[in-house]
């Protein structure tokens, strides 16, 4: 069995400094506890927080608590290959990198640390847009995500600059035409630090914005959000660039039928975590109705609420092609840098692996619908 061990800080009481021991993790969400411990609180509850009551932000777990296994047994599981092809390109497993924003507020290398980790685990990060760093190839980032920006203009100098650097696709997210109530943010009073630079606006032309100034670029971004985005804005994406693009934020069947019908190359299934619209339901909830609408025409992805290779093999069993993990991550960051997200992404790895080969599945094809039961599929036995 695999050990973890990460050089962790914690507060010294009645100093602001902090000690430096090892400590050691035996799963992604005891990096939370550690980040809690060394993060300035108001950059703790904008990385962990969620929308006005939190109650989807609670969901999002506690979902998947509720869908149990149904193992098979005396099958050969002595080689498991999690190994799978993701818009042609293969990686090592099913688990990639959300876009998660402003990295470096967990650590001093920011988002090219978790590339650099996402890269190391034979992964995909998907970069927010606005980075600390314009990462290029050589980061292994495979795309870039964000608001289609009211400005067109800019919209198509990122994509130029997402092309030149070697990204391979352009996940778009639909789910916030405005930012949910976050209100740990607003009793924090939560702004980006001043000595912030934003690298992906770099070089751009922005009229008179002064882009050394973080508080001003980031409020001049939040200004760019375009609450008119519809269907043909996708459409017009696909006229500017060859880049496959997809969708991020679906969570209904009437959705997904629009975004495959503006020609997408895939969904990325979330609620935003939590953070936007409060009182949705879980994503892995919804995970089979979009799945159906999807019926093979495009693959279908999972984020929100994963913080356990059970949870992986979950959302794989009821149709996903692959997961992204979004908070374990900058916790991991806070905590102990690329290495924590290395063995961050490790752990869950090794989870999924003893989570298949318990349930006797070799590979990610041979994981179905009937290795898991849902509250549903319970409810429906009972009442035969």
């Amino acid at each position: 069995m695999a050990s973890y061990a990460a050089t962790a800080t914690a507060p010294l009481q009645g100093f602001n400094i902090f000690r430096r021991e090892m400590v050691l993790i035996t799963n992604v969400s005891d990096y939370e506890e550690l980040a809690k411990q060394k993060l300035p609180k108001m950059v703790y509850d904008f990385y962990a927080g969620g929308a006005e009551d939190q109650w989807t932000l609670k969901q999002n777990r506690e979902a998947f608590s509720r869908i149990l296994f149904r193992p098979r047994v005396l099958i050969d599981v002595s080689h498991i290959d999690m190994s799978t092809s993701i818009l042609g390109y293969k990686i090592s497993m099913p688990i990639m990198v959300a876009p998660t924003a402003l990295h470096k507020l967990a650590h001093e290398e920011g988002e090219v640390a978790s590339a650099r980790a996402a890269a190391a685990a034979g992964t995909i990060m998907v970069c927010k847009i606005a980075p600390f760093y314009w990462l290029n190839d050589d980061s292994h980032v495979n795309s870039f995500t964000d608001h289609v920006f009211k400005d067109r203009d800019i919209v198509q100098q990122l994509v130029r600059r997402a092309e030149n650097a070697g990204y391979k696709a352009i996940a778009v997210t639909v789910d916030a035409p405005r930012l949910g109530r976050r209100e740990a943010d607003l009793r924090n009073r939560f702004k980006v630090p001043e000595n912030v630079v934003f690298k992906c606006f770099e070089g751009l032309d922005l009229s008179d914005i002064d882009k050394t100034n973080a508080s001003r670029l980031a409020a001049y971004v939040a200004s760019q959000i375009d609450s008119s985005l519809s269907g043909k804005d996708i459409e017009w994406l696909q006229t500017i660039t060859r880049l496959p693009i997809l969708v991020k934020g679906v969570i209904t069947a009437e959705d997904a039928r629009i975004a495959i019908e503006c020609g997408v190359a895939g969904i990325i299934m979330s609620n935003h975590g939590g953070r936007q619209l409060d009182y949705l339901p879980a994503t892995i909830s919804c995970l089979e109705e979009v799945v159906r609408e999807a019926n093979g025409r495009v693959p279908v992805f999972l984020d929100s609420g994963i913080r356990r290779g059970t949870d992986v093999f979950k959302a794989l069993a009821l149709g996903a092609s692959g997961v992204f993990i979004g908070r374990p991550i900058l916790f991991a960051l806070a905590v102990d840098g690329e290495a924590g997200v290395r063995t961050a992404l490790q752990m869950l790895r090794d989870e999924l692996e003893i989570a298949m080969a318990l349930s006797g599945c070799m590979s990610l094809k041979e994981i179905t619908r009937d290795h898991v039961s849902t509250e549903g599929d319970r409810l429906r036995r009972s009442l035969l």
